[in-house]
Parts: structure tokens; sequence; C-alpha cells
């Protein structure tokens, strides 16, 4: 998904509206790799390649001064995507190809179903799988990408009901580390964004990230989940990545991240690091 004048001009009045600021990217010294905040190492652990080498993607981490963790997406090739691991040795292929880079290597599993697709062995090569619930059951039971032109939310609570669910579903459904894109919302509804993420709905997928030990990706690009849901998520003790999700150069910028470290006083042991070789979700799950 690529970021439109409209979507840039929706984030700064949501960011506005969090009471948070935009960290100038001057903001700490170059020499320090990764930078920090709060003793935090900035990490974005959602880039994707999109055809950019990883040299170039190298190039713009130092020059960010944020470490970055590297995912394709990964499952059957029902999900559509011009570029999808679908078994062990395309998922090792991969692996390989970023070996000795100071990169973290993961996958964004799509769908239910995508641990079919590999052994566990394959998967724990990885450092984490992040997955997102955008990608959901349509009424015939195919997938449907709620981003793509046409999509119907229908009644908006009801919609609500069924999502959190979907939510829930997918992080029980497979060995995951990181929910991303959490709290996204269709384009048709997305200004009532704090009428329809109550703090009910939004505890239900704070307690299954806590049963399944998954971390919530705090996104910069959508500027997800708001600073209330996120006090919600700290205060039940929940783990939090960092994710731009941009595309091409503006890969890495992580304003609205470090604002959210700031304004809830996050820490190291706030944050989702990947999980030592025995200890990692496919193994342990």
């Amino acid at each position: 998904m690529s970021v439109s004048r409209s979507r840039r001009g929706f984030c700064r009045i949501a960011l506005a509206t969090a009471g948070t600021t935009v960290f100038p990217a001057n903001l700490f010294a170059l020499e320090e790799w990764p930078r920090q905040v709060n003793g935090i190492s900035l990490t974005d652990y959602h880039v994707h390649r999109d055809g950019t080498t990883v040299e170039k993607l190298l190039e713009i981490s130092r020059q960010r001064g944020v470490k970055f963790g590297i995912v394709e997406h990964a499952g059957k090739r029902e999900n559509d995507y011009p570029v999808i691991l679908t078994n062990d040795e395309e998922l090792t292929r991969y692996v390989a190809g970023l070996e000795g880079k100071p990169v973290y290597k993961g996958v964004q599993a799509e769908y239910l179903d995508w641990m079919s697709c590999f052994s566990k062995e394959a998967v724990a090569k990885l450092d984490y799988v992040l997955t997102d619930a955008l990608t959901i059951r349509g009424k015939d039971g195919r997938r449907v990408k709620m981003w793509s032109p046409g999509f119907e939310v229908g009644d908006p609570e009801r919609f609500m009901d069924e999502y959190v669910d979907f939510h829930l579903e997918v992080m029980a459904a497979g060995p995951i580390d990181i929910l991303a894109n959490c709290t996204w919302l269709p384009k048709a509804i997305e200004k009532q964004y704090e009428q329809l993420w109550t703090a009910k709905r939004f505890r239900k997928i704070v307690d299954a990230a806590l049963k399944y030990k998954v971390a919530l990706e705090i996104n910069s690009l959508y500027l997800i989940p708001r600073l209330p849901l996120l006090r919600i998520a700290k205060e039940a003790g929940v783990k939090f990545s960092f994710g731009s999700n941009i595309r091409g150069p503006q890969v890495g910028q992580l304003d609205y991240c470090v604002a959210m470290i700031r304004s809830l006083g996050l820490t190291r042991d706030d944050c989702f690091t990947p999980a030592p070789a025995g200890r990692k979700p496919v193994e342990v799950r």
C-alpha cells in the first residue's frame, strides 16, 4: 500500500490529535547506531524490499540510525503478491540471502494457513514472524484484502465485532512474534476510529497478545494504535515492536514510534526483541 498525499495529511491530523510531537530526523547523533530513545535501540521490524537491493536498504538504515528487520510475504500463492515465499526451499534461499547482513530476518505471514507451507525447522531459521489481520475471510470463504478498492464494510458495529474476533483467530492460528497494523481500519470507517475502537474491543486483542506472547506493532505509517489504546496495552504488560511499513526511500521513518516511546515512557523491558534459538514461537508453541 502506497502513501498518498491524503494519507499523509490524515496522519498529521491524527498525530496532532494524539497530543504528540513529530521528532526531526536529525534529533539524534548520527554516530550512534542504532539510535536510542529511553535506552531503546530503534529497530524497524516492518521493512519490505519491494525490488530495492539490500545494500540500498542498509544505506538508508545507516542514514536514519535505525536497524532494519526485513520481511517478505510468506504463505500460499492465493494471497497474490508480486513476491511471496511458499515453501521451505524459497524460505531457506531468502534467509541465506540476508545472512551476514546487519538486519533481522523476518517474514510477513499471510492469512491463517501460512504455516501449512513450511516446516518448523525452516521457520526457526528466521529471527521473527510478523503478520496482520488485514486479509480477512470473505462471505464466500475466500480471502479478501480490506484495502482493495470496493471493499464493503456493511454495518460498522457488526464489522468491528467480527474484525476483533479475526485478530484473535490470527494470533491463535500460528506461531507469530508480532501483530502488525493493529487497529487499522478500512477507508470507509477510518474517521470513526475513536468511536469504533472501544477499550472493550481493544482489550480482547491485548488479552490474546498476552496469552500467545505476541508483540503489538506501533505503526508509523498509519499512526496506530492511538495513544489511549496503547496505554491500555502498556498497563497490561504487552510488548511493543516498531514498524514503518513504508515502501521505497522513505522506509525506516519511526517518528510516531519515537513519540509514543516518550509519551508512554517505554523502556527496553517493554519492547520486543527476537527470541534466541530454542525459544522461538515456532519451537515452543
